[in-house]
């Protein structure tokens, strides 16, 4: 008889808060909780969760397990494994989600080689089949040219990372009531390999981009440095955020941590507009999941047309500068 039930997120807290990704998790999490007729729990770490834990509730959870230790404020591989292993030993999850994120990204293939789960990374989309009662991962292959259905019919847990903001995040209810739980157990600090030495915070001006609900991304078409203040531009005047494709960043028009793409940061805005670049398969699986995509490039031949919802053939010395004048004029008036 199989003894794993319900559903448990695991969590992550930003600057003292949910960050809005466990938000999103907790809202997937319910509906399949709630499909499978069993519990939603979610795990929280760190020292300084504070009230989150009820917090955890009003946004779906039943349990929340809190693991309070120092060690935990800062993520560690070592750490995080630990603790998030030990739990799931113990409370035997049918379904464990993560964020495909920084932390997730790390975190979810170490605990499906010491669980032994099934998992589907960079999901779009998360259901429980009908008849089956599996759990069912939508995610896309081949640079987003297709879409593969991941079912894990034996292995417990079923794992799944889930790219941010491809779902509505949880409505909150601070009606409703639950159990916060803490976790049992120290952390041996010998016994982790790895050691932080030091922790670099970036200045980041306007919306990160992860975060933002508009995003101008600008490609090696842009030719210059001097250029790329027409994409900061817009971005601004939109409240957004400027995206760069690996290209552009080699040449140093745009920091690395603003590559959108592959090997850089997957984004899924309201608006992403596409600025003289060509749309190479690496670069459109970080974007495909945008709401709108539009793109602007002279070369009406360019691949990122194909998967564009609106395109603007033209210069985007031209385009770029009329595009933020009109919304300018409409912002004001």
């Amino acid at each position: 008889m199989d003894t794993h039930k319900g559903v448990l997120v695991c969590g992550e807290i930003a600057e003292g808060k949910l960050a809005p990704m466990t938000i999103e998790l907790l809202g997937v999490g319910r509906k399949l909780a709630n499909e499978l007729g069993e519990d939603l729990s979610t795990l929280l770490m760190g020292s300084k969760t504070g009230g989150l834990g009820q917090e955890a509730i009003a946004y779906g959870a039943d349990k929340v397990y809190m693991a309070e230790d120092g060690l935990l404020d800062n993520y560690n591989s070592d750490a995080y494994t630990q603790v998030t292993a030990d739990l799931c030993r113990k409370v035997f999850p049918s379904i464990m989600l993560l964020g495909h994120t920084d932390v997730g990204c790390d975190l979810a293939p170490r605990l499906n080689g010491r669980l032994g789960g099934g998992l589907a990374m960079d999901c779009m989309a998360l259901s429980v089949d009908p008849t089956t009662k599996l759990l069912v991962s939508t995610r896309l292959v081949f640079g987003g040219n297709a879409h593969a259905t991941v079912i894990s019919k034996s292995a417990r847990p079923q794992m799944a990372t889930l790219r941010p903001k491809t779902v509505p995040p949880a409505e909150r209810n601070d009606s409703r009531q639950g159990q916060v739980i803490p976790v049992e157990g120290k952390i041996d600090p010998s016994a982790l390999k790895i050691r932080v030495v030091e922790r670099i915070k970036e200045e980041v001006e306007g919306v990160k981009l992860e975060d933002a609900e508009f995003v101008v991304t600008g490609g090696r078409g842009i030719g210059s440095a001097q250029n790329w203040g027409m994409v900061r531009e817009l971005a601004r005047v939109l409240g957004g955020a400027v995206g760069a494709t690996r290209p552009a960043c080699d040449e140093g028009w745009a920091a690395v941590t603003l590559q959108v793409g592959q090997s850089g940061k997957v984004v899924s805005p309201k608006l992403y507009i596409a600025v003289a670049l060509s749309g190479a398969m690496s670069h459109i699986s970080g974007c495909l999941g945008s709401k709108c995509i539009v793109a602007i490039n002279k070369d009406k031949e360019a691949n990122i047309f194909n998967v564009a919802h609106f395109g603007i053939v033209g210069d985007y010395k031209e385009v770029l500068p009329a595009l933020t004048a009109k919304l300018k004029e409409l912002k004001s008036a």
